[in-house]
């Protein structure tokens, strides 16, 4: 690594979605996490990422003949990693667990090191074989390679951060590790927690409090992963049992929220946590040279150049649309995008629920909605959801269709192709969003709750529009019924009679999501302000 005025940087992440076919990614996180390693070296930044290299990776995700998801796992081997040569060791289970280390090549990204288990030499090759696959015991496996193996594949490159920045909860195990080599240097416990702290950083994302992984102390200390610490060490870091993120909060100098609304979300959570420093904002961004189409930049001055583009980008995306589901949607027709990880807070099926005027402009094929997205297979409620969703595509056959085994490129012609990008999420649960900002700058217009980043960047009927207010009802229930009324009344009042009956006002509101996004939602701006507020 090129020495720099600027700190070096560690960004330890589970996932990092790099292209579609190289499975080390689920999603948003892993996106989030391919966009600053790309970031990074378009600025020329002193950054290595720490990874894993998942041999089957996430699940690919389809439906059978009766509507039903099947969650399959193969083996992948890729092209663009180099075998560094080096290895290290991590103790699991009382075992040795021998450690390859592989570097990425190409996808433009920045020193990126990948660690790997299916070695030879190893009884627990598996691993590093799919990414948040099985339970705990395995997760706890995969995290003391991250973790602890991490930290060991930086020192065995002599590369010394100044910063080791965990990209969510799954890589606090790194601060325990540095925690423990410096116990091992004559330092007390409570100066080597000091000297942690000085140096690790905590991004958090996961804003349903359950939703935060926690293990017993029990299983850690089976596992391996109590780092000479006593059980009342343990409690002192991460509570009992042991929770993920309340260790990383308490072992961080800095800790940072995926955007402004999301920061005090974060703070209203983890208000009860003692000895942890404040959640600030820092609102993500997206790497435009990954999902921003390289002509954008050209014809957003010249609405008629913009919207030909614009036809062209959805053009390819009813061409995919046709050749993956056999369905020819209309070209002239509006275009409603909803893609993201299927689980029940994000509400994809809310549209269906948004009254009779939205049916019939469904079934008319007034309005053309496709879907995609993923559950994890073991969310039975997503895994509902998305029968659900591929149940209407065969019911409305003509306007819905559901776009089978989501990923990178799904995702980019859709930002691109679409005309308008649905978020129905019950807020404030949406951490970022950072699909809408994809779309956005592909004047792909937002319809979306004010959640995540939206509220920073929503200018009603000017760049996108709102779907209600901030207002949060009692129950989830009361909120699903009154954000159903307040979708309905936005797409009949004002999107559906924008796009057919304005349509200089529609290309100039392209225009205005364009300008309003392309720079303030950028992982360049995202970057400034992690090494101006976390660095």
């Amino acid at each position: 690594m090129k020495k720099s005025k600027k700190p070096r940087v560690a960004y330890l992440c589970m996932e990092f979605a790099l292209a579609s076919h190289i499975k080390t990614y689920s999603g948003g996180l892993g996106v989030l996490a391919g966009d600053y390693i790309k970031g990074a070296k378009d600025a020329r930044l002193p950054i290595v990422g720490v990874g894993l290299k998942w041999k089957q990776g996430y699940t690919s995700q389809t439906l059978d003949s009766e509507g039903k998801v099947v969650d399959s796992f193969k083996n992948y081997d890729y092209d663009h990693l180099e075998d560094t040569g080096k290895t290290v060791k991590v103790t699991i289970r009382r075992r040795e667990v021998t450690i390859k280390i592989w570097r990425v090549t190409g996808f433009g990204v920045s020193e990126l090191l990948l660690l790997d288990t299916d070695h030879p030499d190893n009884a627990d090759r598996l691993i590093t074989g799919q990414l948040y696959g099985w339970f705990g015991e395995e997760r706890v496996a995969q995290e003391l390679v991250l973790g602890v193996g991490g930290v060991r594949a930086l020192q065995a490159f002599g590369m010394e951060p100044d910063v080791y920045h965990f990209n969510e909860g799954h890589a606090v195990l790194a601060a325990l590790e540095l925690i423990r080599q410096r116990r091992e240097k004559g330092a007390t416990l409570d100066e080597a927690k000091a000297w942690a702290r000085q140096h690790c950083v905590f991004t958090t994302h996961t804003p349903i409090k359950a939703g935060n992984e926690s293990h017993p102390h029990q299983l850690l200390q089976y596992l391996g992963a109590d780092f000479g610490l006593t059980t009342e060490d343990m409690h002192a870091i991460g509570g009992t049992p042991f929770n993920m993120t309340v260790a990383a909060l308490r072992v961080s100098r800095a800790v940072n929220a995926v955007a402004q609304l999301h920061a005090e979300t974060a703070e209203a959570m983890w208000k009860d946590i003692a000895d942890r420093p404040p959640i600030v904002g820092i609102t993500n961004g997206i790497h435009r040279g990954t999902w921003m189409d390289k002509r954008i930049d050209k014809t957003v001055e010249d609405p008629a150049a913009l919207w030909a583009l614009h036809q062209t980008l959805k053009t390819d995306l009813l061409k995919l649309i046709a050749e993956r589901t056999g369905v020819q949607l209309r070209q002239n027709r509006l275009l409603v995008g909803f893609a993201r990880r299927s689980t029940p807070y994000k509400r994809s099926n809310l549209i269906f629920q948004a009254g009779k005027k939205v049916q019939k402009a469904l079934e008319s094929g007034k309005i053309q909605i496709v879907f995609s997205g993923k559950a994890h297979p073991q969310d039975d409620g997503g895994r509902q959801l998305v029968e659900e969703i591929f149940g209407y595509s065969r019911k409305m056959a003509e306007s819905v269709v559901f776009l089978q085994d989501y990923d990178m490129d799904i995702g980019a012609a859709l930002t691109r192709g679409c005309d308008v990008w649905l978020n129905n999420p019950r807020r404030p649960l949406e951490a970022c969003g950072t699909s809408g900002m994809k779309a956005a700058m592909n004047g792909c217009l937002n319809v979306s709750i004010l959640d995540g980043w939206w509220p920073e960047a929503c200018e009603h009927g000017v760049n996108g529009w709102a779907i209600g207010d901030d207002k949060v009802p009692d129950s989830a229930e009361a909120q699903d019924k009154r954000d159903a009324r307040f979708l309905g009344k936005v797409l009949v009042e004002e999107v559906v009679p924008t796009y057919y009956d304005a349509p200089e006002k529609w290309m100039s509101m392209m225009q205005a999501s364009i300008r309003s996004t392309r720079e303030a939602f950028c992982v360049t701006t995202m970057l400034r302000n992690y090494y101006k507020q976390l660095y």
